[in-house]
């Protein structure tokens, strides 16, 4: 078994080395050291996460305090229409526009699709792209590519928002933070704000449906309006979207346990050699 293990190294260290040489280094450190330890680094991320979901719920409806979070929750709708609008595209369908409503709705206008898949892709795409950035905000050069594959998304939300205002400030002012963050401690700050983002995002679903079962909102649920069309009711679709949610959170924390096992050290020296700042 050791030659074999040995070779299998090898050749993934060769398949790696044409992709860069950064990448390279990540990878055939992750392949050596895999595993489900948790060090001091991601214990610390754990307990960043930790915090961020009890303070993202304890501040989600304080009257005048829950202003602080109104910037992030703007962005998080727009991850959610995002959602909805990508889904009607591989659906057959056509976006016509995204908008931000400042009571904290969002509506996706689009005509064709598959209403079976593009109803609940709001909450579970803002659920993966929530998980996807926790998995990424375990690693400072995992947060860049994010930051960097977030950029992409945010174009395609000003290109289907570009009416709107709020939509496009929001997206700007998101830009803008990232961007920022690129350059404060070799993008150190970029992880924290990653996971931040990623822990309101993959748990939007939770915190929606919360508002939906206590709160009277504006804007018809897509629970609501998926329970209509399919049967069920609106509660029962949202705690099964929450429950995925949950789910997609915890796949991505015991992937980036297994993914990153790199010390703050060893994050900060690759992140100097990965689009250094």
């Amino acid at each position: 078994m050791a030659p074999v293990t040995g070779q299998i190294l090898r050749h993934a260290r060769r398949a790696v080395v044409a992709a860069g040489p950064q990448v390279a280094a990540l990878s055939a450190r992750h392949i050596v050291k895999r595993g489900l330890t948790v060090n001091k680094a991601q214990s610390v991320t754990l307990g960043i996460i930790a915090v961020y979901v009890v303070v993202i719920a304890a501040l989600w409806n304080i009257p005048y305090i829950k202003w602080v979070l109104w910037p992030f929750k703007m962005l998080v709708i727009a991850f959610h229409e995002f959602g909805h609008a990508i889904t009607a595209c591989c659906t057959g369908g056509r976006v016509k526009s995204i908008s931000l409503d400042p009571r904290e709705g969002g509506v996706t206008h689009m005509s064709g699709g598959i209403t079976a898949f593009t109803l609940p892709a709001g909450y579970l795409g803002s659920s993966i792209i929530g998980a996807l950035l926790i998995f990424c905000g375990f690693n400072i050069v995992a947060s860049k590519v994010a930051s960097l594959v977030l950029g992409v998304c945010f174009l395609l939300t000003l290109w289907w928002g570009k009416r709107d205002w709020l939509t496009i400030c929001t997206v700007l002012a998101a830009v803008g933070l990232l961007v920022g963050c690129w350059f404060i401690a070799h993008a150190e700050a970029l992880r924290f704000v990653v996971l931040f983002i990623g822990v309101m995002s993959a748990l939007y679903s939770v915190w929606d449906i919360c508002d939906d079962l206590i709160l009277r909102k504006v804007n018809e649920s897509d629970a609501s309006v998926f329970a209509k069309r399919y049967g069920g009711s609106s509660a029962c679709w949202g705690v099964i979207w929450a429950i995925i949610a949950i789910i997609f959170m915890a796949g991505a924390i015991v992937g980036a346990i297994a993914a990153f096992p790199e010390s703050a050290t060893e994050q900060r020296d690759d992140s100097k050699h990965f689009i250094p700042t």
